[in-house]
């Protein structure tokens, strides 16, 4: 882990959500272990296991979350591993950081 670090999280979310959350969308491109490396971690919250494999079960599906010695770091590594997980529908907001970084 970075000595001074900064977190950003990305809330991935299901289809129709938040209305009526599609369900049981299979999720593709997780990491093994829930991480891509040191300093970005995938939660997951809205997921279950079916048939072996990683589902939609909620609203708010995972949330991605990476660090960085600054707010600009942490986002880029964030959305680098968002766009390696993908489902049917899958939406997040693409701003998350946008305001620290202009100050």
């Amino acid at each position: 882990m970075l000595a001074q670090s900064l977190a950003l999280g990305v809330v991935l979310a299901a289809a129709n959500y938040p209305d009526t959350p599609k369900q049981g969308d299979a999720i593709a491109g997780l990491p093994k272990g829930n991480s891509f490396g040191e300093d970005c971690h995938v939660f997951h919250a809205g997921t279950a296991e079916k048939d072996g494999q990683i589902v939609t079960a909620g609203g708010r599906v995972l949330c991605v979350t990476a660090l960085g010695e600054n707010v600009r770091l942490a986002q880029k590594r964030a959305y680098e591993a968002v766009a390696q997980i993908a489902w049917d529908g899958m939406q997040f907001r693409k701003d998350i950081g946008y305001r620290a970084i202009s100050r």
